[in-house]
């Protein structure tokens, strides 16, 4: 028997609530349409690329009897790309379902993500094991992965691995990425009659897939809400000792909305968004100088302490770096062959890349300290790209403050004290026990996926919208994947992908920051959130996150 805390074992005891109409019962709904739909962007070359999956309308599940398939199926289940809590609860719900339906149902869950359904790994999921992972956080119930399923060759191989368990119907969970190649999966097994159909569900704590159909994308909710109790306790801690100014990164290279949202949680002094400095075509020094500012008139008021929240994607976001990184992906996939190169030394390859930049990158990288250059020529990602979580962002800019303020000092514009401490908030929130709303969310999402498997569509993301009412009146659903996608350059050839979405610098949630932005600065105006409550009331348990509550316009009362 698995050894588990007594949180965990009052948590496995939890009943998710189910979405609106879901929870009269999987075999007592009903499938009704909207109008077709067509993709946000480059209609025409979606439309070419999906030609059997495209145009479909959005789904939407009422209570008006039911015409749901209860014939037997079996579901395979992929966790697909990095973590986020709730994954576990996507699963029980579509176990749940899948059971409900018909006790003679079975569901595989593929072992290590995508590579589970190519190479025929996998587990038949029972009660038993189940029940060991309800309303636990993290992916370890099957494991997770990054192979893409994108090639004749997967497919074929997946299709093979399905035939031998009888699969029908596959769920994949994941962020935009993997949903893409869900979609990708679907139009395929559509186009070669497989009969056998594909369901995605939005997954991925950095809060970018999202649209008007999909309102917030499960993990986001439970990881920023820890990060706000880390950043509470630094706040406590730095009001307490009065001596320290603490720099925090969080979690999002592609989009600012977990360092957002931590900021409306938490209010801090210092709140870089990377968004807005991309369009206000902010450079280095110009964020440099914003903060020293801040920072030295603190120090004016006999304050040499403070928080600042700097998201992971900051370095890409800033104009003249973002031009560098381009150019030094480009140089290094160059040089991986050049033997001149990789046998320099750390210095000497410092040269040989600034000799290729041109003037202003060349400058700006030799401005940079030692290990920062270091890390900005680390190994890329599988997409080509620097991997901006290992740049430390966070003591960039406190070793290019430090310089600042001791010019300001030489000025006289600045008197205090600057000592730092350097935080990176990653990991911590991606595995951690879901919250309330995202227990009930993925469990309904999951739930939700079945459903739709019953109705017989495919390409198709499990949709469950209103989600700042109280889970009776979630509206369950579903959306085209195609409807989400545009093209975009991947390894130097365009490709289908579902777009991101960015923080809305003219939005409701940046207009909250952007409002307070001053008073948080000058003032000590922290909030201390706590750790995440299960138990007690719904104003505490359930609430969910400011930014989902701003964008749907019910305003919390700080705001």
């Amino acid at each position: 028997m698995r050894e588990i805390s007594p949180l965990q074992r009052e948590r496995q005891a939890y009943k998710p609530k189910l979405a609106g109409v879901l929870a009269n019962g999987i075999n007592n709904i009903k499938l009704t349409f909207g109008e077709k739909t067509e993709a946000v962007a480059d209609k025409e070359e979606i439309k070419a690329l999906f030609p059997h999956v495209y145009g479909e309308p959005i789904a939407k599940f009422s209570n008006q009897g039911s015409d749901l398939s209860t014939s037997t199926i079996n579901v395979g289940v992929i966790l697909s790309g990095g973590q986020a809590p709730g994954g576990h609860n996507v699963i029980a719900g579509l176990y749940d379902a899948l059971k409900s339906a018909n006790p003679n149902n079975k569901l595989y869950g593929f072992l290590g993500g995508p590579s589970g359904i190519i190479d025929g790994k996998y587990t038949e999921l029972t009660d038993e094991i189940m029940n060991n992972y309800r309303n636990t956080g993290g992916f370890d119930i099957i494991g997770s992965g990054r192979t893409k399923l994108e090639t004749e060759e997967q497919f074929k191989k997946s299709l093979e691995v399905c035939k031998n368990l009888n699969i029908g119907a596959i769920v994949i969970i994941g962020g935009d990425d993997s949903n893409t190649n869900a979609c990708l999966l679907a139009e395929w097994m559509k186009a070669n009659n497989t009969g056998i159909s594909v369901i995605g569900c939005p997954k991925t704590i950095d809060g970018d897939l999202k649209n008007d159909q999909i309102e917030i994308s499960f993990g986001f909710d439970t990881a920023t809400k820890t990060y706000a109790e880390l950043i509470g306790n630094i706040q406590r801690d730095a009001n307490s000792a009065k001596k320290y100014w603490h720099f925090i990164k969080l979690m999002g290279r592609s989009a600012s909305h977990v360092c957002l949202e931590a900021a409306l949680q938490t209010q801090p002094n210092i709140t870089l968004i990377g968004e807005e400095v991309e369009a206000k075509k902010q450079s280095l020094d110009e964020i440099v100088s914003y903060m020293a500012d801040i920072i030295a008139r603190r120090a004016e008021m006999g304050k040499n302490f403070g928080i600042a929240l700097i998201p992971e994607g900051l370095i890409e976001f800033i104009p003249e770096m973002k031009i560098m990184i381009a150019s030094l992906n480009d140089l290094l996939a160059g040089l991986e062959k050049d033997a001149n190169y990789q046998n320099a030394s750390q210095d000497e390859k410092y040269q040989i890349i600034t000799s290729k930049l041109d003037e202003k990158s060349a400058k700006l990288f030799n401005s940079l300290p030692s290990q920062i250059k270091a890390q900005l020529l680390m190994d890329r990602d599988p997409h080509g790209n620097v991997q901006v979580s290992k740049i430390e962002t966070e003591k960039l800019l406190i070793e290019m403050i430090k310089v600042k303020l001791a010019d300001m000092k030489k000025q006289g514009k600045f008197n205090g004290k600057f000592s730092d401490q350097a935080h990176f908030f990653g990991y911590e929130g991606r595995c951690a026990a879901p919250s309330n709303f995202d227990a009930d969310y993925c469990y309904s999402l999951g739930y939700n996926a079945f459903a739709l498997i019953q109705s017989g569509l495919t390409g198709y993301l499990s949709s469950i919208k209103n989600t700042t009412k109280p889970a009776s009146q979630w509206v369950a659903g579903g959306v085209p994947l195609t409807m989400m996608m545009n093209m975009e350059r991947r390894h130097g050839e365009m490709k289908p992908v579902i777009k991101k979405a960015l923080v809305e610098l003219d939005g409701p949630v940046f207009k909250a920051l952007e409002s307070h932005r001053e008073k948080w600065a000058m003032n000590d105006c922290y909030i201390f959130p706590g750790a995440i409550q299960y138990f007690g009331p719904a104003s505490v348990c359930d609430v969910t996150t400011i930014t989902l509550q701003l964008e749907q316009e019910n305003k919390p009362a700080m705001v």
